[in-house]
């Protein structure tokens, strides 16, 4: 009895700093990204880390937490908010998003490879209507949990990675209004997709390519 009590107890422990553990990473998160978004309008200004306690980062603007009792982000939703930088990898520290939206921001330069490393668990990604350029990661295939891929109105340029469309899961993709060229892999399962407004893409729902 004494034994099956210990083991429980240390069991027990070991959670409790697993989940504190977890918790540190998403403020950790939250912290990076602040640090490293231009924000000329001061709307992260509610982000304020100085007072710890329980659930707190749960009501910054755009946050969303599996619930208001402990600091594990499951959404960011920042759009629209004049928003600037680069893609910054505090990101690793956020590991239970399952919605990221940028969108309507002026963010730039690459989408980084390792997004989904970072993130595994993503289902909605909105990275629409900013300044993001260099090509679409193909490690965005990695992302198997992806339903909607939101990629339009950026500097994205290359071709469309076919490991893309190998997401069973991925129902929307829009990749319109960028630079890229090249052919479309062949989906399947997708509701709804949107590759306008790039010149150079053929194959697929448009000409033959070459």
């Amino acid at each position: 009895m004494a034994k099956s009590t210990m083991f429980f107890l240390l069991f027990l422990s070991f959670s409790v700093l697993l989940h504190n553990v977890t918790a540190s990473d998403d403020i950790r998160c939250l912290q990076g990204l602040k640090d490293s978004f231009k924000d000329p309008n001061g709307n992260l200004n509610s982000w304020n880390f100085s007072n710890y306690f329980m659930g707190f980062i749960c009501k910054f603007i755009g946050v969303g937490c599996w619930n208001n009792l402990e600091n594990r982000v499951l959404s960011l939703s920042l759009p629209n908010m004049n928003l600037s930088g680069q893609f910054p990898d505090a990101f690793k520290y956020c590991s239970s998003l399952t919605t990221l939206d940028l969108s309507g921001n002026r963010f730039s330069g690459p989408i980084p490879s390792e997004i989904c490393s970072w993130t595994p668990f993503l289902v909605i990604l909105d990275l629409s209507n900013n300044s993001f350029s260099g090509s679409i990661p193909a490690e965005l295939g990695n992302c198997t949990y992806l339903n909607k891929l939101m990629l339009n109105n950026n500097k994205l340029s290359g071709n469309i990675p076919p490991e893309i469309s190998r997401l069973t899961r991925l129902k929307v993709l829009s990749v319109a209004n960028n630079n890229l060229s090249g052919n479309i892999p062949p989906f399947s399962g997708l509701s709804d997709f949107e590759y306008g407004g790039n010149r150079h893409l053929c194959g697929g729902p448009l000409a033959k390519c070459g």
